[in-house]
Order: C-alpha cells, then sequence, then structure tokens
C-alpha cells in the first residue's frame, strides 16, 4: 500500500470510527489489511493534521485537519499547475501570481520532510532534508491537491 492510500485509508477509518487511540486505529487499519507501525502511524497523524475532539457522543477522538483545512486544499489545488522532484527538492509550478499562497499553505501545513521554501510570483521552491524526504513530500502534495 502507498502513503497516499495509506492516508486515505487512515481518513475513511476515522471518519466511519470514533477512534481515541493509535493502537484502535492500529487494530482498525490492519482490519483492512493495513498494517503500520506505531511510529509511521504517528507520521501520519502528524502529517494529517489529525487532532481530538469530543464527539456528539462524548467520546473523546481523532478528527482530521485543521479549521481551515478544507480551504486549504481548493486554494492549493487550484493554485498549482504541476509538481516535480528535482534531488531533494520540490519545484512546484502555478497559475500566476498563486506562488504565495500555496507556499504560505506549505509552510502552514509544517511538514516534517520541509527544511525551508521560496516563492515566486508562479513558481514555488521546497527544499528537503533528502530525496526520500523529497519523494514523500510529493506524495503528501499530490494527495493533498487532490483531496479539493
Amino acid at each position: 500500500m502507498t502513503r497516499r492510500e495509506r492516508l486515505d485509508t487512515i481518513v475513511k477509518v476515522i471518519a466511519e470510527n470514533e477512534v481515541s487511540t493509535q493502537t484502535e486505529l492500529q487494530k482498525l487499519l490492519a482490519m483492512r489489511g493495513c498494517n503500520v507501525g506505531q511510529a509511521t502511524l504517528s507520521r501520519d497523524i502528524k502529517a494529517l493534521h489529525l487532532r481530538k475532539t469530543v464527539s456528539d457522543n462524548d467520546v473523546y477522538c481523532y478528527f482530521v485537519g485543521r479549521p481551515h483545512e478544507i480551504q486549504y486544499n481548493n486554494i492549493f489545488a487550484q493554485s498549482v499547475i504541476s509538481m516535480e522532484i528535482a534531488m531533494n527538492l520540490v519545484v512546484i509550478k502555478c497559475h500566476s501570481g498563486m506562488a504565495p499562497a500555496a507556499c504560505k499553505i506549505l509552510d502552514d501545513l509544517e511538514l516534517e520532510e520541509v527544511v525551508g521554501t521560496i516563492a515566486g510570483d508562479d513558481t514555488v521552491f521546497v527544499a528537503t532534508k533528502s530525496e526520500d524526504y523529497a519523494k514523500n513530500l510529493m506524495s503528501t502534495l499530490t494527495w493533498l491537491k487532490t483531496r479539493h
């Protein structure tokens, strides 16, 4: 299972269940054929910006995202034309004038793979720690772009 598929599965599991702990989430993922270790699950929870809140049933459980995440997904998806990896960089081509908005969204996500970002008018350069981090980031950004 790819990282993107795993992240999508996590979101589905949380949407369908009141999940209170990582252990519970691991078990529910395993039931769907997604066996994931605790460290990977912790990174996925951070990447998805999962938070806990009290549900309608008074259960303290995970939910997806920050309050403005849907708006961010739409802005990012509408801004980005293409993305490409160049060694440890991810180069994001945007519609004219939209690179600063896309860059701000990336900065706000506080992704662990990102060392720094810089935006021009229509291009964002994202520096990562390594080529592997760039590949992981590309997977996350592709997922973000398709989730609008």
